[in-house]
C-alpha cells in the first residue's frame, strides 16, 4: 500500500521523493548539514530545487563534502575553477557567496558556539509546526525566516533572502511543512 505524501515530491524522479521521504523536515543539529544546505539552498535561487538535487554530488566534490573550513580557505583559482565545473550551477555570484558564507559560517560558530545552535534560537529551539492540508497553503517566508535572513544579512552572508531561508529551515527541520495528508508529517510529530 503506497503512503500519502506531500504533492510537491511526486511525479520527479526516484532522488527527488527520496529527499522527501528521508531528510526533508528531520531536524538537523551538524553544522556540516546545515552548511551543505546553505550552499544548496543558495545555490537554488531562481532555479528549481531538482536542478540542484541533480547536482548534489557535484556539489560534494566541489566544495570539500561541505567541510566548512576547506571553504572558507578557497582561494581565487579555486573559485574560477568552480565557476568553469559543469557538475555544479555555474553561477559567479553564488560560488563567490558560498566561499563568503563559509567565512560568516565560521564566526557564527565561533560566537555561537556552533552554526546550529544559533539558527535554531530563531524557533526558540522547538520545530514550528505547520498545518496545511494543501500544498499552496504553504508560505514562502514566515516571521521567522525575515528575522534570520535579516540577522544573516548583517554578519555578512550572501543570498540568504528570506525564501531562501524559510526553504532552509524547511529542510532541516526548524519548520515541519509536510501536508497534514502526509505520512512524514506526524512521523515527524514524533
Amino acid at each position: 500500500m503506497s503512503k500519502t505524501k506531500c504533492e510537491w515530491a511526486l511525479g520527479h524522479f526516484e532522488a527527488y521523493e527520496q529527499y522527501h521521504d528521508e531528510e526533508w523536515g528531520v531536524p538537523i543539529h551538524d553544522d556540516q548539514v546545515h552548511f551543505e544546505f546553505l550552499i544548496l539552498e543558495s545555490s537554488q535561487a531562481g532555479l528549481s530545487w531538482s536542478t540542484v538535487l541533480k547536482k548534489r554530488e557535484g556539489y560534494r566534490a566541489a566544495f570539500a563534502n561541505f567541510d566548512v573550513n576547506k571553504v572558507a580557505n578557497y582561494s581565487e583559482e579555486d573559485i574560477q575553477a568552480l565557476i568553469s565545473n559543469p557538475g555544479i550551477i555555474r553561477n559567479q555570484q553564488k560560488i563567490r557567496a558560498a566561499v563568503n558564507n563559509a567565512i560568516r559560517f565560521i564566526e557564527v560558530q565561533k560566537e555561537f558556539g556552533s552554526f546550529s545552535k544559533y539558527i535554531w534560537s530563531f524557533v526558540g529551539d522547538k520545530t514550528i509546526v505547520g498545518h496545511w492540508s494543501t500544498k499552496n497553503q504553504v508560505p514562502a517566508t514566515s516571521p521567522e525566516s525575515d528575522k534570520l535572513s535579516n540577522d544573516l544579512k548583517k554578519r555578512g552572508f550572501k543570498f540568504v533572502g528570506s525564501t531562501i531561508m524559510y526553504a532552509h529551515m524547511q529542510a532541516t527541520g526548524l519548520i515541519n511543512d509536510h501536508t497534514t495528508d502526509c505520512y512524514r508529517y506526524k512521523e515527524l510529530l514524533s
